[in-house]
């Protein structure tokens, strides 16, 4: 029996997942790490803490299933998206990442705006220009820091960063590469033409290689660290976005699936590049080397959730489900940390509209969750608009081992929510299929849909499909509102 070793660097720690060769999970360990707020509009994360916790997890890992890590056929991974990791040539980071939650570079944005155009860079990279993309963060690094930028050897994204530490070699792939605003989707090759006019180096960008490329192997050094077999293949993998969608089945064109954890999409496999008239959603690259996942993506999703419960205390589900769908005509904004899809606004803001004496903790937890749903509504709207045909929706993600977010999407979509066997560990197993086809382990695709089995459809309440299409429409006339 041969194994495969799969470690998604989330935003709030890494899951380290082993699978077997029949794509059985055979078991999973969580390490996490916090995320640094230092200014409005700032996100940064340690590059060692990534590490440390990859470390830990596979060492947690061994000691359970001694025998099993005798056998890894390969190590593979998921990360975070759109972060900028600055490493020299000792491999080391100069700074703390700056992660895809981070909106600090709008002048830098602007510039790319300035010298690039909007319109030509959403035609080529499949984006439209913002400070969540890596070319706006290496810009700032380039303006504010130029110290750390001249000292940077390469800047790489969270899973390059600790490939980059297993096998001293610096690659990216091209799901990851997607989120840069400097990738060319067609042509699959770093846009020099882009890099050039805003006055970076391309040689501080990593090499571009498929999801499926074995890219090195685990050093003697980091084996010590890790405490695996020195010589195991490392395959490069993806962005957790792209790694989501395999682990949730979307492979063929069409297939599509939504994803509520920190923050929360919604994705469709398609042969083409979609590109919308009003740059609402965007187009990533897909694990798989000939399919692309357009998507739409929002900043505060079950994060939204969890900042409430934070503040306030915990509410049961059940205490929510018992306030009805509408949440007493409270409406909420779920924009805590700016807004990407639909509205693309770093400057939105997170609000409650019509509270009354009347509203409880309950009623507030509940208008949170409507709020994230409602703006995915949109999002799917903006998909659907630009020709998707879209039966059902996968759930996956922490929001899928809520009944009532899965209820919630039905409802809100109008459309069957259908969920998997692998719930929280459809990322990793995305990864795990990247790397069980990057050495051989699995012969196609095909095997993405092993674990992705459907147990269970949930079928929209008749009776609160039209009550939402009413909220839908005031959420978004409440958005436009506050915005002017």
């Amino acid at each position: 029996m041969q194994y495969l070793l799969a470690h998604d660097l989330g935003t709030t720690g890494n899951k380290a997942n082993l699978f077997d060769e029949t794509g059985r999970l055979v078991a999973g360990q969580f390490e996490a790490y916090p995320v640094a707020y230092p200014q409005p509009q700032w996100a940064e994360q340690d590059p060692h803490a990534w590490w440390r916790a990859i470390c830990a997890s596979t060492r947690a890992l061994r000691a359970q299933y001694p025998d099993a890590f005798a056998n890894i056929a390969a190590v593979s991974f998921s990360g975070q998206m759109m972060g900028v990791v600055a490493v020299d040539r000792q491999r080391r980071a100069l700074r703390p990442a700056l992660i895809w939650a981070d909106q600090r570079a709008e002048a830098e944005a602007q510039f790319l705006m300035a010298q690039c155009g909007m319109e030509n860079v959403y035609a080529r990279t499949g984006h439209r220009i913002s400070p969540a993309y890596t070319a706006a963060k290496m810009l700032w690094l380039k303006n504010q820091q130029p110290e750390i930028y001249a000292q940077a050897e390469k800047f790489l994204c969270a899973k390059d960063y600790v490939v980059l530490q297993l096998t001293d070699s610096a690659h990216t792939d091209f799901s990851d590469a997607s989120g840069s605003n400097l990738f060319d989707l067609s042509t699959r090759a770093w846009c020099d033409d882009f890099i050039g006019a805003i006055g970076l180096d391309a040689a501080k960008l990593p090499r571009l290689v498929s999801s499926i490329t074995v890219v090195g192997e685990v050093t003697r050094r980091a084996a010590q660290e890790t405490g695996l077999r020195a010589g195991t293949p490392v395959v490069m993998g993806g962005g957790d976005g792209a790694c989501a969608a395999v682990g949730a089945g979307v492979v063929e064109p069409g297939e599509c699936y939504c994803n509520i954890g920190s923050s929360a999409w919604i994705s469709f496999s398609s042969a083409t590049v979609v590109r919308d008239p009003q740059m609402r959603t965007f187009t990533f690259h897909h694990l798989h080397p000939a399919r692309y996942t357009p998507m739409g993506t929002m900043q505060a999703a079950g994060g939204a959730r969890d900042w409430f419960l934070n503040i306030t205390g915990d509410v049961n589900e059940h205490e929510i489900a018992q306030v009805p769908a509408g949440a007493h005509d409270l409406i909420f904004l779920p924009y805590l940390i700016g807004e990407r899809s639909p509205w693309w606004n770093p400057h939105a803001r997170g609000a409650f509209v019509g509270l009354t004496m009347a509203h409880t903790r309950a009623a507030m937890a509940r208008a949170v969750m409507e709020g994230v749903t409602f703006n995915l509504r949109l999002i799917l709207d903006a998909l659907e608009s630009q020709g998707a045909q879209i039966p059902s929706v996968r759930f996956i993600g922490g929001g899928a081992r809520s009944p009532l977010w899965q209820q919630m999407l039905a409802d809100i979509f109008n459309k069957p929510i259908a969920l998997l066997e692998l719930n929280a560990e459809a990322t990793s197993w995305g990864a795990a299929v990247a790397g069980g086809i990057g050495v051989g382990v699995y012969r196609d695709w095909s095997v993405a849909n092993a674990q992705a089995r459907v147990t269970r459809v949930i079928e929209p309440h008749s009776e609160n499909v039209a009550r939402y299409a009413e909220r839908v429409a005031r959420f978004t006339e409440t958005y436009r509102a506050l915005n002017q």
